[in-house]
């Protein structure tokens, strides 16, 4: 892939995610949406057309007797990226499209939490997902798809890398506290090792991005995002726009208080979003009701069939997580919050669902308009895709011909 292709026009990157995030897409509409004339819009989508970036659809009338119009789309198959989501001992990876759907998955267990022992970790996710395979060991999994170049690395338009920290640039890691990180030029060293374009985000802005731009936030213009997991985080997005501060990264989502009676986070927080939400200190607190170490899918499955004890504590949770979601959607005023992450499984047990409801409807004011929570998948891909999603975004940002 050539590296000095000249800068896409901002009408150019409009047009492209316009047509990547809503395709396929009626001319007319698009033209609206861009304030293109139908003769502008032409000449604007051509380049992309002839590169095979754009497809045309099938015909369909403008109106009853209207003239016939190919809708556009992207051929999301045309580019190949790697998503990777980084944890304290895993790096997980996924190889998506243009649209970053997954296309295969590959996890390595981390060597060490020094940088340089990361990098040869994310490296070779890298090349797993590239080799023409998903990789051997029993840390590989997913398809085998397959793309050209040295090791298939040099095929890639594009990795993301998603962190629990605080990133700036969309390079250097400022802090990762879980790595015992601070100033690490991340995106430097990954990129020089794999000779791609490399992009670092924090984890939850990734997410976020992924689900405003092909999630369940896309065509939303504002909507929230709260994740259960490890920690939990919390993403924000307003007129179509993620907000991002110089605060972005630190967790202060995690920190939201919900419960006064509740336990004691690891920053002597008492019933903060942490320490009722986060998948350890569930598992902790149903540990000792127990009298025995419990995984957090057991524990869901200990409530979904009844037990007391796990009943009470997921039940718990999702009260807590109904009065979060609330607080978000009165505060922000948006009107839908998407619920995402590792452990976001909580609220497809029965007990935790209809706590959920009766958390935020305790909190809400009852003439204020229902909030719309949408739940997306409760795995580490969520994650990785999200990391893929910015990468997709930088693309766009960056070069000409993304048919090249």
């Amino acid at each position: 892939m050539a590296t000095t292709e000249p800068a896409l026009s901002e009408s150019g990157r409009e047009l492209v995610r316009e047509v990547l995030i809503h395709g396929p897409i009626a001319r007319a509409e698009l033209g609206r949406r861009l304030g293109l004339s139908p003769a502008s819009l032409t000449r604007l989508s051509r380049p992309f057309l002839d590169s095979g970036l754009f497809v045309e659809g099938a015909v369909e009338l403008a109106g009853a007797v209207g003239r016939p119009a190919k809708p556009l789309d992207v051929q999301a198959d045309l580019q190949r990226f790697v998503g990777v989501k980084l944890t304290g001992d895993q790096a997980f990876g996924v190889l998506t499209d243009l649209r970053a759907r997954a296309l295969g998955e590959h996890v390595a267990d981390l060597a060490g939490r020094l940088p340089e022992e990361v990098v040869e970790a994310l490296v070779a996710v890298v090349q797993a997902l590239t080799a023409g395979g998903s990789g051997s060991g029993s840390g590989s999994r997913g398809v085998g798809v397959g793309v050209a170049g040295v090791e298939g690395v040099e095929g890639l338009a594009g990795v993301g890398v998603s962190i629990g920290g605080k990133v700036t640039g969309q390079r250097t890691v400022l802090r990762a506290t879980f790595l015992a990180w601070r100033e690490v030029d991340l995106g430097g060293m990954l990129a020089e090792r794999l000779g791609v374009p490399v992009v670092v985000e924090n984890d939850v802005v990734a997410l976020t991005e992924a689900e405003r731009w092909f999630g369940l936030g896309r065509g939303v213009d504002d909507f929230a995002v709260v994740t259960v997991g490890a920690g939990v985080g919390y993403g924000l997005v307003v007129h179509g726009r993620q907000v991002v501060t110089p605060d972005t990264g630190l967790g202060l989502g995690g920190h939201v208080p919900l419960d006064p009676t509740g336990p004691i986070c690891v920053d002597g927080h008492r019933g903060c979003s942490t320490a009722m939400l986060s998948t350890t200190s569930m598992c902790a607190s149903a540990a000792v009701g127990l009298g025995r170490p419990v995984t957090y899918d057991e524990l869901l499955a200990l409530a979904a069939s009844g037990d007391p004890v796990a009943v009470q504590v997921v039940g718990t949770a999702g009260r807590s997580l109904g009065r979060m979601v609330a607080a978000v959607a009165n505060l922000t005023m948006v009107g839908t919050v998407v619920l995402s992450g590792e452990g976001v499984g909580l609220v497809d047990v029965p007990v935790a669902a209809t706590e959920l409801r009766a958390g935020i409807a305790a909190d809400r004011d009852p003439d204020a308009s229902e909030v719309r929570v949408l739940t997306g998948a409760a795995d580490f891909g969520a994650w990785a895709r999200g990391a893929a999603a910015v990468a997709v975004q930088a693309r766009i940002g960056s070069l000409g011909s993304l048919g090249a």
